[in-house]
């Protein structure tokens, strides 16, 4: 897993993973501008989960289509099943890249409120 990490003159990082994801972060502390916790929100997995989300409003584009052409009901329910894992994998993926990226910056700084914030969004999301 080679990465490419490049320094500028203003303190960010950036990374090009093995899979082409451009990650660009800085370690020190922001204003506000960037949201509530003083860091960017730039995650590495961005490309791929842009990607997912495509895929899955296609997947459920088609699955609307079946339900007006009157398609059995078991193959709709097949297929919505198919897109509940695919947005579950999905979450997975940016709960990962949130733990990475933000909950390690939020943990430097002492940001209590986005280590909060995360335990409320996963009690939303393992419902």
């Amino acid at each position: 897993m080679a990465e490419e990490e490049k320094l500028n003159d203003e303190g960010w990082h950036t990374h090009v993973d093995e899979h082409g994801n451009v990650i660009r972060h800085t370690h020190h502390q922001h204003s506000h501008e960037h949201g509530p916790h003083g860091h960017t929100h730039s995650h590495a997995h961005t490309k791929a989960v842009l990607n997912r989300m495509s895929k899955l409003i296609g997947h459920l584009e088609s699955i609307r289509t079946m339900i007006e052409n009157g398609r059995d009901c078991s193959d709709v329910l097949i297929q919505i099943a198919a897109v509940n894992g695919a947005l579950n994998k999905v979450g997975k993926l940016i709960l990962k890249d949130h733990m990475e990226h933000c909950i390690v910056d939020a943990i430097r700084e002492n940001d209590e409120e986005a280590i909060r914030k995360l335990e409320d969004a996963i009690d939303r999301f393992i419902k």
